[in-house]
């Protein structure tokens, strides 16, 4: 029989080396993997394909597998309740962006600054917590802080558009307002110059009689007379009030209904500012002393010219005479 002089304390010792060396394949893939996929989430790019190591063998790449599996089926803690929060607000920071440069772009208005936000870092952030998913939970609370930082600046700028585009949009009906403001008063003060003028007209007319003639009508010559006399005359041709508003409009540009109004350029005269004005006497002898006269020749030219008062104030808009 062979003896063993090797003490048993040594054999122990050979046999757990043995052990450690065995073991130790296995614990550095599970260290290459862990890594790998920490690489790929942080850098936001997927890892390269790599030959495995020859002395490493197929059950040391099935061990390494089977962690992945238990690491993804984790239940969520708090770490992906944060990120999955910090994604959201960082989508409806991107899309309050796109709004307000969309409301800008429409409304036209100058708002005092470039119109744009930066969105980039944002959206790299994000890929970068989306990509992380796969990892354990330990690496997600600093990239969902990358995240909220970038969405409190988009939301910063989004906030200074908003608010400038906001004051331009108060500015320009501050200013429309001052517009009709304008408008509406100058009205106002041509309203009251014709009233006061019919009134002198009226006063004067008043003072040196009625002149009577062929066009009939009540013999007034002020402005109010002459209107009353149109207006008896339209309803017996069919024409209404719409066709009354016209022809106040087209004679008050004319001659503002002044039976003695005469054009020293052209030679036109009274209300409906014939011309020559001798071609009203085909109306009455009195056409240069009679507003009804001249009214009744004026409604017989337009009538034959343009069918109706509207007809001659629409091509007096368009053209500026009639």
């Amino acid at each position: 029989m062979r003896s063993d002089s090797t003490p048993p304390t040594n054999r122990r010792d050979r046999r757990l080396a043995a052990r450690r060396t065995r073991r130790r394949p296995v614990t550095t893939v599970g260290t290459l993997v862990l890594g790998v996929v920490a690489a790929a989430a942080l850098t936001g790019t997927a890892p390269a394909a790599t030959a495995s190591p020859a002395d490493l063998s197929t059950a040391t790449f099935s061990l390494a597998s089977s962690i992945t599996p238990t690491v993804l089926a984790a239940t969520p803690g708090p770490e992906k309740t944060q990120a999955k929060t910090a994604e959201t607000a960082a989508s409806t920071s991107i899309q309050a962006a796109a709004a307000v440069q969309k409301d800008i772009a429409a409304s036209g208005l100058d708002i005092g600054q470039p119109a744009t936000v930066d969105t980039t870092a944002l959206q790299h952030a994000t890929d970068r917590l989306e990509a992380a998913s796969a990892l354990p939970e330990t690496f997600l609370p600093a990239l969902a802080h990358d995240v909220t930082a970038a969405t409190a600046s988009v939301d910063q700028r989004v906030a200074e558009l908003r608010g400038g585009l906001d004051a331009a949009v108060a500015k320009k009906a501050e200013e429309e307002a001052a517009e009709k403001a304008r408008q509406e008063a100058e009205a106002a003060a041509a309203a009251k110059a014709a009233a006061d003028k019919a009134a002198a007209e009226k006063t004067e007319s008043s003072s040196s009689g009625s002149n009577s003639g062929g066009g009939g009508g009540s013999g007034d010559n002020s402005v109010a007379g002459a209107q009353a006399a149109a207006r008896d005359m339209l309803a017996s041709r069919g024409w209404g009030d719409d066709q009354m508003s016209c022809l106040v409009s087209l004679w008050n540009k004319e001659s503002g209904w002044n039976y003695k109004a005469y054009n020293s350029g052209s030679g036109a005269y009274g209300i409906p500012q014939a011309l020559p004005g001798s071609k009203m006497s085909s109306a009455g002898a009195d056409w240069q002393t009679n507003a009804a006269t001249q009214v009744s020749w004026g409604l017989g030219y337009i009538s034959g010219r343009y069918g109706t008062p509207c007809g001659a104030w629409g091509h007096s808009q368009s053209t500026g005479w009639y």
